[in-house]
């Protein structure tokens, strides 16, 4: 099978979407399927340069909306060349260009909302939301409702993307969605570049930073619950696409723990590994994540995880036992923290002990590929309408 990606950008601080096709594709590539991946990128992006599979950097695209007049073009010219088309994301030119290509060709198209459905943008952005709701009838809303199908990632997305827009049709399919664990030992990776976190116990968040991420309240619980203690410290993986990270670190200046967090920006590869496998606990009190790549990779590396009941795989994790769930406030926070601090020994190895079960039960991207082809398969097989 012949699959197209197509996706606003594949920069790597994009975070979940572009991770998840580099994972997906990894595995569908090792079966014999051809993946190919078209963004709204500048050509010459030294990530899409170094992209590991064949890509269609075709902008760079305009505005916030990322309008380019490439796109649009190049999809008519190429679509009967691909089997399958996978749209990733709402909100910016490429979904809609996908549509206006796509709509009167027989090759069938599917999409990934990624969350972006969710009502907590619009609890959150009103105006926004607002300016959405004048796009939605002729934009992102046919874009929905002529795919082959809507593709969510756990069916607490699913629910939740009906309750944005009251206009509202699609066929939507729950798949599964994960990622692969690590290699290997990678805690010496993490040491050599941080040798004066090598005795601590390590609370770690890993994420890009943005306020739907909860950063803020994970700092100030921190300093309540756990700054207490001279052998935690706090550890900040990701990185400032919105320039939030000056104002956490004035937050934590206030409350005198900026001695006790490290700032690593963005890491990869083994050094990110390195330092899921050196932590004791991964906290991610999320106000909206759609499923929470990040959260399968803690688990992967038999790391209990504490997360908000807005992360959208949070009955999975409290129902396999392998992380605790409060909800996305200071007071909820605290309360996970609490919670771990005052657990025994013995309990917190029992919750470490669940975790890797819960990821290669429902979360290891074989599985996850797998189920996507199937899923694809039975796309191509049926007609088009």
């Amino acid at each position: 099978m012949k699959i197209l990606h197509i996706i606003s950008s594949a920069n790597p601080l994009g975070g979940g979407p572009i991770e998840g096709i580099k994972q997906l594709a990894s595995v569908n590539a090792s079966h014999g399927h051809r993946i190919e991946v078209a963004t709204l990128d500048d050509p010459d992006a030294a990530y899409v340069k170094s992209f590991p599979f064949p890509i269609y950097a075709l902008g760079p695209g305009y505005f916030k909306y990322r309008f380019s007049p490439r796109l649009a073009p190049w999809l008519n010219a190429h679509i009967a060349e691909y089997d399958v088309v996978i749209i990733n994301g709402l909100w910016q030119y490429h979904s809609f260009a996908a549509w206006r290509a796509l709509r009167h060709k027989s090759t069938p198209y599917v999409i990934f909302t990624h969350g972006m459905l969710d009502p907590w943008f619009k609890r959150t952005y009103p105006l926004k939301h607002l300016k959405k709701l004048l796009y939605w009838p002729w934009g992102e809303y046919r874009v929905l409702r002529d795919a082959n199908a809507a593709l969510f990632t756990c069916e607490e997305e699913r629910m939740l993307a009906r309750q944005s827009f009251r206009l509202y049709h699609c066929k939507e399919i729950v798949v599964n969605y994960g990622t692969a664990g690590p290699r290997g030992r990678c805690v010496d990776t993490f040491y050599r570049q941080f040798p004066d976190l090598a005795r601590k116990r390590l609370a770690i968040f890993v994420s890009r930073l943005h306020v739907k991420k909860g950063c803020d309240l994970l700092i100030r619980a921190f300093a309540k619950v756990l700054a207490t203690a001279n052998d935690w410290h706090l550890l900040i993986c990701g990185p400032d696409q919105v320039g939030l990270q000056a104002e956490l670190q004035a937050l934590a200046s206030d409350l005198g723990i900026s001695s006790r967090i490290t700032w690593t920006g963005m890491v990869s590869g083994d050094l990110k590994w390195g330092a899921l496998q050196a932590s004791e606990i991964f906290v991610l009190p999320s106000h909206q994540e759609n499923f929470g790549i990040v959260v399968a990779e803690a688990l992967a590396c038999a790391l209990p995880v504490l997360i908000s009941n807005k992360v959208n795989i949070w009955r999975e994790v409290l129902e396999d036992g392998a992380g605790l769930v409060a909800d996305d406030t200071f007071e909820g926070t605290c309360a996970m923290l609490e919670k771990w601090s005052d657990l025994s020994l013995g309990a917190r190895e029992a919750v470490r002990v669940n975790t890797r079960p819960c990821f290669e039960r429902r979360f290891e991207i074989q599985s996850a590929a797998r189920n996507l082809i199937t899923v694809l398969d039975k796309v191509c097989a049926a007609p088009r309408a």
